[in-house]
């Protein structure tokens, strides 16, 4: 198996470096974390890729929630996303739910044009607050690029969402479950090693890479607990 993937949210360039001093093999890049991790500007982005040289997941979502919105806010997104992809983004982290909680498939469709076929890209927690998991993987099993879901198993957390992840991690081998499974929202040191002996082998922090809160920067040393945790 190769090396397990760390990823921690970063903020800022000075997030960025912290995180990647203490271990981070890859950084999820957004703003304003009150409404749970919105889209970053192009200096942000910018300002991260020249102070680290670990894969940048940078955000693509414009308001608190899992609705793209009506089209010109769909339109406004898309054209960030292109400007983004222009100043070196490859990779990026996105989803959205129609009103029934299936995948909004036509709002992927045009982010994904939007940053090229080329672009790796992570389907984010929107998973945990669909009608039905299942027929969400397969919605999205076509589509470009799409190698990662972020997921807790459960709206509520990995608490709640662990039997979940562990048994979606056995099925890696049907149609829709091929993306890897990144496990987040509430991960806890102590959910790791079932994690682990159920082979998922990515995993996502936020909170915990901030011992003293939001407020403050990305705590190199907290990310190193958590390397040293999920290695193998």
């Amino acid at each position: 198996m190769s090396r397990p993937i760390l990823e921690v949210i970063a903020l800022d360039a000075e997030d960025a470096v912290a995180a990647q001093a203490g271990g981070a093999d890859r950084l999820e890049l957004v703003t304003d974390m009150a409404a749970d991790g919105l889209t970053p500007t192009p200096a942000t982005f910018a300002a991260v890729r020249d102070a680290v040289d670990i894969p940048v997941r940078v955000m693509l979502r414009a308001t608190d929630g899992f609705a793209a919105g009506g089209a010109k806010a769909l339109e406004a997104l898309c054209a960030d996303a292109r400007v983004l992809h222009a100043e070196g983004a490859e990779e990026f982290v996105l989803g959205f739910l129609t009103d029934d909680g299936r995948a909004d498939l036509a709002a992927v469709a045009a982010l994904v044009d939007a940053i090229g076929p080329e672009s790796r890209w992570t389907f984010h927690r929107a998973i945990d607050r669909a009608a039905d998991r299942d027929a969400l993987r397969k919605q999205l099993a076509d589509q470009p690029g799409l190698d990662t879901y972020l997921t807790a198993g459960s709206a509520s957390g990995v608490d709640d969402g662990l039997t979940t992840l562990v048994a979606e991690a056995a099925r890696g081998d049907e149609p829709g479950y091929e993306p890897r499974i990144m496990a987040g929202g509430g991960l806890k040191l102590k959910h790791v090693p079932a994690l682990k002996a159920a082979g998922i082998a990515a995993f996502h922090i936020g909170s915990a890479a901030r011992p003293a809160g939001w407020a403050s920067p990305v705590d190199a040393g907290a990310v190193r607990v958590w390397r040293e945790a999920v290695a193998d």
